[in-house]
């Protein structure tokens, strides 16, 4: 049975594993999960695993107040692989998230599915 893009992602994900897919014509990576090459058109695209290691691009704190949770961020993130990503960053103050720090994603589990978060990359792991 063939599954959705995005249900073997979020399957990936369940499972514990970061993968994104990469065109085995062109060897771009892709992400957001697709049925076809944004870049070449080809189909059959391959899922390997994601390095994790990227770049904060962008950033913004959502205020909130603290019985609901407190400020969080949202995060553009650029993945070595050349994809970029929403996410959040934790590990910070949600303030302190800046752009162009290097992070690290890991998979975290929220209400029985896999979801990527980051936190900053230790001293040498930049991406």
């Amino acid at each position: 049975m063939h599954l959705s893009a995005q249900t073997h992602y979020q399957a990936e994900l369940d499972a514990g594993r970061f993968c994104i897919q990469r065109c085995p014509q062109c060897q771009n990576h892709v992400f957001t999960p697709r049925e076809l090459c944004p870049h070449c058109g080809t189909g059959g695209l391959r899922w390997v695993r994601a390095s994790g290691l990227g770049t904060v691009y962008s950033t913004s704190t959502v205020a909130r107040k603290q019985d609901a949770g407190g400020n969080y961020n949202v995060a553009l993130i650029d993945l070595q692989e050349g994809v970029r990503m929403m996410s959040r960053v934790e590990g910070l103050a949600p303030e302190a998230v800046a752009i162009g720090l290097r992070v690290q994603a890991h998979v975290a589990q929220k209400d029985g599915r896999g979801l990527v978060l980051f936190q900053p990359a230790a001293q040498g792991g930049a991406a």
